[in-house]
């Protein structure tokens, strides 16, 4: 029987495999939500056995308003994942998070406006609270390793998802900085909320890659912009990875797991077989 992965990575713009992985399995994995982006690679790295997928596709063939992130997050639950950390681009709202720095957010603002957000409905409803919507235990894991493999790391500060996939006018770009908001990126959000809705742990590693359009000093940000600064973390992101699979406790502590337990609203007796059915790796712990 092969063993669960310790973790799940899935990869964003600029980072479409890992070539650190060892022993690498393809798995193609059916959901009720459709086919994930990609295949997920199971592979050994530093001696543990990881997932990866592709959040854009191999190739970066979906934009993040095409990426089925519930398909994403369900096949990676299936395969027993139990921990995600997300690399993300990103730009940044603040002077100080500089293209090149590595940033992790702790809260998370959502300005999507057309992607599923729930795995629940249609007969079995959940309302999953997202207060904390990154898990703090693991982020705390990915910060250590980070600044281990010589990364410029950033602590904190709140991460809004736009729909893209175009980048923004300088007048909404100026709007997020005036809400509070330290980073832009696409991708995000529903991703964080999903995987709280899976009960994993989520964290996201942001590559900072510019300043959006609202730095008067500084050029607006271009494809070619993010694509140099991502090639330039490619490594840094794979030794990150690496030296956090090292240092993570088996079990975790946080109540990332948990999520669920008080948050089907739907009366048992209620609940249609099909939903049942449907989300039964997601709910068959909390439904006798």
């Amino acid at each position: 029987m092969e063993s669960k992965p310790v973790l799940g990575v899935i990869g964003g713009s600029g980072l479409y495999g890992m070539e650190a992985l060892h022993n690498v399995v393809e798995r193609q994995v059916e959901t009720p939500f459709g086919r994930p982006s990609s295949p997920i690679f199971l592979g050994d790295i530093a001696g543990q056995r990881i997932a990866f997928l592709a959040r854009h596709g191999i190739g970066h063939v979906y934009s993040p308003s095409e990426v089925n992130y519930r398909a994403n997050i369900f096949a990676l639950r299936l395969l027993g994942v139990g921990r995600v950390v997300a690399v993300s681009a990103c730009g940044s709202l603040r002077e100080d998070y500089a293209p090149g720095d590595i940033v992790i957010p702790d809260q998370l603002f959502d300005h999507t406006v057309a992607r599923p957000r729930s795995f629940f409905g249609e007969g079995l409803v959940a309302h999953v609270s997202v207060a904390d919507p990154f898990c703090s235990e693991l982020s705390e894991h990915l910060a250590r390793s980070v600044t281990a493999t010589g990364g410029k790391l950033h602590r904190g500060g709140t991460s809004i998802t736009i729909e893209g996939p175009r980048f923004s006018t300088r007048a909404e770009s100026n709007t997020y900085r005036a809400w509070g908001m330290s980073l832009i990126g696409m991708t995000t959000a529903p991703e964080a909320f999903l995987a709280k809705e899976a009960e994993m742990c989520y964290a996201v590693m942001a590559h900072v890659t510019d300043y959006d359009v609202w730095h008067v000093s500084e050029e607006p940000v271009t494809v070619e912009m993010v694509v140099r600064v991502l090639d330039a973390n490619t490594r840094m992101a794979q030794d990150t990875i690496a030296h956090l699979i090292q240092h993570l406790p088996i079990e975790r502590s946080c109540q990332c797991g948990h999520a669920l337990e008080n948050a089907l609203i739907t009366r048992r007796e209620r609940v249609s077989p099909e939903a049942r059915q449907k989300l039964a790796p997601l709910v068959d712990r909390t439904i006798p």
